[in-house]
């Protein structure tokens, strides 16, 4: 059934921040509600697909999965549900101060700060994920999560499993959460050093493309020339950005960034106790999943947090935002 009604709000966004999901936070299925509710969902999904070449809502809706989480399928499936689901924002006047986005969800961010399109967006992270799948052997790197370790304390390790090959902090989540990456003997030793200094768990993830490690150097490369092809606009609103955790707001700055992120860390508790600073109280995670919302009320216990991923978050989202303004 169609449901239109959205353009009706008055303009809104007081505080507010948007939050973009990154590769981790994909399922078969994710979107189908919103696409199956929303004209403005499913054009999103017809011009990915003319893009890319092939049907980007069934590979979302249907799967299979062993297909959606091959990195280069991925990335731009996980760009087009977010980017959906923002279509379902833009109508009711949403005024962000700022946007952020974990990794892939750097792009999603972008698109909506109007530094490019969606169309030229959907295009350079397939080849994204393309260089990083190509970057690496097969099978050859690891990815974990370190849980209750200081982040000296995981740098250290790191540092002193670097006799046994690279390997290096990837993600800096939130406190007590920080994610490393390289080639597998390498973080399997890191893994043990970290036991040995006293990190509460140590978690592999079923992530083999080590990415935000130097071993993404060769991708980075690859990816400047296709970044720098892309007719690019300076941003409407500051991008937080993953490598400094700076808010960018220059075209030429943010392309100079997103080659920075692929060797870099992501600092997403940093780049989010900026927003904070910048005056952003409510957290908008949109797109599938609430895994950047669980890392937000970790490093903010006081912010809001909404999402918008299905009908009910939307409408509890468009509810909440609305009353807030009617209330200011």
């Amino acid at each position: 059934m169609e449901n239109e009604s959205l353009i009706s709000y008055p303009a809104m966004g007081s505080g507010v921040g948007l939050i973009f999901p990154g590769q981790g936070s994909q399922s078969v299925g994710m979107g189908r509600a919103l696409y199956e509710a929303h004209s403005l969902v499913r054009a999103v999904y017809e011009e990915a697909g003319a893009i890319l070449g092939y049907d980007v809502a069934a590979l979302c809706f249907e799967g299979p999965a062993d297909r959606l989480n091959l990195t280069e399928y991925t990335q731009p499936a996980l760009l087009t549900a977010s980017i959906a689901a923002l279509r379902l924002l833009e109508p009711i006047g949403l005024r962000p101060l700022a946007v952020a986005g974990h990794s892939l969800g750097e792009y999603s961010a972008l698109v909506a700060a109007r530094g490019l399109t969606f169309g030229a967006a959907v295009a350079l992270v397939q080849k994204r994920g393309r260089y990083m799948a190509e970057a690496v052997p097969s099978g050859s790197g690891l990815v974990a999560a370190i849980l209750g370790l200081a982040p000296e304390l995981v740098q250290d390790a790191c540092r002193e499993a670097a006799a046994v090959g690279v390997v290096a902090p990837a993600n800096f989540n939130c406190p007590g959460q920080i994610v490393i990456a390289g080639e597998k003997a390498a973080v399997e030793r890191a893994i043990e050093l970290a036991k040995a200094k006293g990190c509460r768990k140590a978690i592999p993830l079923p992530v083999s493309v080590p990415v935000h490690t130097p071993l993404m150097q060769k991708a980075a490369d690859r990816l400047a020339g296709d970044v720098g092809a892309v007719v690019w606009s300076d941003l409407t609103v500051p991008l937080v950005n993953n490598a400094e955790a700076k808010p960018l707001r220059s075209a030429s700055d943010v392309q100079a960034s997103l080659i920075r992120q692929l060797p870099s860390p992501v600092r997403w508790e940093e780049s989010v106790a900026v927003m904070r600073g910048l005056g952003v109280t409510t957290f908008i995670e949109v797109g599938p999943g609430t895994v950047l919302s669980g890392l937000v009320k970790r490093i903010v216990p006081d912010a809001v947090l909404l999402n918008v991923q299905d009908p009910k978050s939307l409408e509890a989202t468009v509810k909440h935002l609305s009353v807030a303004k009617s209330a200011s």
